[in-house]
């Protein structure tokens, strides 16, 4: 598990559309540094320092697992997507965003690239008044004062105006899900996803136990004789290991993240299964799956079967690179006929076939994001 680390930002603006940047300031620092927890009211100032335009100001709280100076860094990128320029002139100027770092937990830093708390952030009213908003009861690791009793100390006399504004904050995905289920063919990386959200989310894992399963190996040597045993077992297996995990909510995690669904057995099953065996398997299933918590979201990865290939080469199973073109593609068309008969569940197909999320952190920020705004 990734540390979070709950940091204090503060945003100003005096260019441009001003709500906008901030806006998409939000924005950007959700998807590419941490949750965004709170967000104050926007106040407008004179600038200050200069002669300008009026700024907009705000602090938010967010929860980020970067290190300072690497937060710092995706924070000077999001200005410079946002396109603010910076110049050699000494001295404050106009700008479209300007993002500052005030507080980092309770850490002092005293660094060439970086210091925390903001040396200055005590003296600036149009700093403090929207950190206390949001964090008044939090002591000031170098004052040992509450921001709120470090504001009625300041000594700037600055006008500063509340405006009627209002900013939108992202849902992080801690608040949105309870339960996240990702579903997708043999090798399409489901597990490996699962892992990834799990440790950077603080998620609880259920993972399916296809290794205990004796059935297996046997079933890819001869299908037709351990078809039967294979699907029952694993339906059996499926079903107690969600009943008993999702029943039992770990108070220290955000949410659950599972790398199958139990819908998956009765896909397989299709495939694999005789007629008669299959309708005594569907009485078993529609029993057991009426006692199942649903996600709160559904994911399939859709992966094209040249890349299912590797993906099974690559992870080295013996008893699995005897898996044919025709198997996969039959376990295909099996989810695309669930996906689009099953109407009650909350369904985000996501496809990864271009995509390499494991060892490409922007593959996996997409992924993320995906899931965040559906």
């Amino acid at each position: 598990m990734k540390i979070q680390r709950i940091t204090y930002l503060s945003l100003g603006t005096n260019q441009g559309n001003k709500f906008e940047n901030l806006q998409n300031a939000i924005n950007l620092i959700d998807q590419q540094v941490g949750e965004i927890k709170k967000i104050s009211s926007i106040y407008k100032t004179r600038s200050w320092g200069f002669e300008g335009e009026d700024f907009l100001n705000i602090c938010i709280k967010i929860s980020t697992h970067q290190q300072p100076e690497t937060l710092m860094n995706s924070l000077l990128e999001i200005e410079n997507e946002l396109g603010r320029l910076r110049t050699s002139e000494a001295g404050y100027q106009n700008r479209i965003i300007d993002i500052d770092i005030l507080l980092i937990d309770d850490q002092i830093i005293l660094s060439k690239k970086l210091i925390v708390p903001h040396p200055r952030m005590l003296q600036r009213k149009f700093v403090m008044i929207p950190l206390s908003e949001i964090a008044g009861t939090v002591l000031h690791p170098i004052e040992k004062k509450q921001i709120s009793t470090c504001l009625q100390s300041c000594n700037d006399s600055s006008d500063i105006i509340l405006t009627n504004e209002k900013l939108k904050r992202p849902i992080p995905l801690t608040e949105k899900y309870n339960y996240i289920a990702i579903e997708g063919n043999i090798g399409a990386g489901k597990t490996s996803l699962a892992n990834m959200i799990s440790n950077e989310f603080n998620a609880k894992t259920v993972l399916e136990r296809f290794a205990e399963n004796p059935f297996l190996p046997k079933f890819y040597e001869d299908k037709e004789r351990y078809a039967f045993p294979l699907e029952m077992s694993f339906l059996a297996d499926r079903y107690q290991q969600l009943t008993d995990d999702l029943a039992q909510f770990d108070l220290f995690k955000n949410f659950i993240v599972s790398d199958y669904y139990i819908f998956k057995s009765l896909i397989f099953a299709q495939v694999t299964l005789q007629k008669e065996e299959y309708l005594l398997y569907r009485k078993m299933f529609d029993l057991m799956y009426k006692e199942i918590t649903k996600p709160d979201l559904y994911i399939y990865l859709f992966q094209n079967t040249e890349r299912l290939l590797e993906n099974i080469k690559k992870r080295g199973r013996d008893y699995e690179q005897s898996i044919e073109t025709s198997y996969l593609k039959s376990i295909h068309n099996g989810y695309k006929s669930f996906i689009n008969t099953e109407k009650n569940l909350n369904l985000l197909i996501i496809d990864v076939s271009k995509m390499d999320f494991v060892n490409n952190i922007e593959d996996y920020k997409y992924i993320v994001n995906k899931i965040k705004h559906f």
